[in-house]
């Protein structure tokens, strides 16, 4: 008997995916553990493998499409077996499969041309109406909207006035993808017509809208959860750099002569991070979902944001107080890469207990950065840049130019106190004032 394949819940925080690749085609024999398809998470691409025996005998979710979680992608059956009602039970009144097509940066998130059983609520802050408007007969049958209810249901929720719109299923209905991409119709008018509190961006000729990756879709979300629930307060110091400095000229001097790791300045930083968390474990802990308990840390896993070109990921450093700075500068070469290329897993880029993130390789002299819930703090990291300052000299003052670098500490006020703070950011400037600490 035929069986419908679910979007599955590929990373601890996916709430929809998209299908980057097919691997198997229709008619494709699929074995137990074959990898079917390759999903864009909200953190990176991963394998889509079954469980089950048989054959692929429709594919409903097009490259490019984004599916919510537990939809339907696909058909699993005998060869030769009849889908038709199980097409028609989905909204379907076409057994044709969908070509697979490259995705344009305006299509990447058309989406699927069969409805799921239960798809979830699609919420939009923006109506935005089609420019074309549609004649009678093209959506109209016996004086009746020709729509499906999915479509009226989604049209009520969105905003959106099926009236304005040209429908594209069979005989001219409006289907759910007629709905989700109105924004992109209303791209080719001169703006667009707000139906919630916030102002909608005005579209002029010549501007596009174009759908956000997973990982950006996903990060908005979050952050905006976490400046709305999470009491921020930032703490920042300066720190003389000349002795971190010399200290990691010798250190790659000797690391090279034998072959080793590079040792970069955010190797130092996040070493020193870690030994503070580690001194100050009071500042190692997280905020209870309850707001009743907080969860103690007995281990130091360190966040790193890595830019990436369509967003941001957070790969840990797990027991990042102790190992070495060659082992810390090649986990996190190794661990940047393969968030670059979209290879990591789930438990590679979950579970850390603090973050720290660095802008310096861009110029930036000190930045606030948004804390990465549950974690209870994000140290922000500026660039190492030469500033004239004012030093004792035989009990005179003088100026001299010296490295100095700016670092910034987010902390979550429910756990993370000014005073513990202070305590944690002073032990992290210790650790760069005398580098000698971070190898004891």
């Amino acid at each position: 008997m035929a069986t419908l394949i679910s979007m599955p819940r590929l990373s601890p925080t996916m709430e929809e995916g998209v299908v980057a690749k097919w691997l198997k085609q229709e008619g494709d024999k699929i074995s137990p553990g074959d990898i079917v398809a390759e999903v864009e998470t909200d953190k990176a691409n991963m394998d889509f493998p079954l469980e089950d025996e048989g054959v692929l005998l429709k594919i409903l979710a097009a490259p490019g499409q984004t599916v919510k979680l537990g939809a339907p992608v696909a058909i699993l059956g005998k060869k030769g077996e009849d889908i038709a009602q199980l097409l028609k039970e989905l909204g379907s009144a076409s057994t044709d499969a969908p070509k697979p097509v490259a995705a344009s940066p305006t299509q990447a998130a058309a989406p699927t041309p069969v409805a799921a059983p239960t798809p979830a609520p699609v919420k939009s802050e923006v109506a935005a109406p089609a420019v074309q408007p549609v004649t009678p007969t093209q959506a109209r049958t016996g004086g009746r909207l020709n729509a499906s209810p999915l479509a009226r249901r989604l049209a009520t929720e969105a905003g959106v006035d099926l009236r304005t719109l040209r429908g594209s299923g069979p005989g001219g209905r409006i289907v759910k993808r007629d709905i989700e991409s109105a924004p992109k119709l209303a791209a080719q008018s001169v703006g667009l017509v707000s139906s919630g509190p916030v102002a909608a961006p005005t579209l002029l000729p010549g501007d596009e809208l174009t759908p956000l990756s997973m990982i950006r879709r996903t990060a908005a979300r979050r952050l905006v959860e976490a400046k709305q629930t999470v009491p921020h307060f930032y703490l920042t110091s300066e720190v003389d750099m000349e002795a971190t400095m010399a200290f990691r000229e010798q250190l790659n001097h000797a690391s090279q002569a034998s072959g080793g790791d590079k040792v970069s300045v955010n190797d130092l930083i996040l070493k020193s991070l870690a030994r503070a968390l580690r001194l100050v474990p009071r500042a190692n802990m997280s905020f209870s979902p309850d707001g009743q308990n907080a969860i103690v840390h007995h281990r130091v896993d360190v966040s790193v944001a890595v830019a990436l070109d369509d967003g941001l990921i957070t790969p840990v450093v797990r027991g990042a107080d102790g190992k070495s700075l060659g082992a810390i500068a090649r986990e996190v070469r190794e661990l940047a890469q393969r968030g670059r290329d979209k290879k990591l897993r789930p438990e590679e880029y979950t579970g850390g207990t603090f973050s720290l993130t660095n802008l310096g390789m861009y110029g930036i002299r000190e930045f606030y950065a948004i804390i990465n819930p549950p974690e209870s703090g994000i140290l922000a990291v500026g660039q190492v840049e030469k500033r004239p300052v004012v030093v004792e000299r035989d009990g005179k003052d003088q100026i001299e130019i010296r490295r100095r670098l700016t670092l910034t500490l987010s902390c979550d006020h429910r756990i993370v106190d000014g005073a513990l703070g202070a305590q944690l950011l002073a032990k992290v400037v210790e650790g760069l004032r005398e580098p000698l600490l971070l190898v004891l």
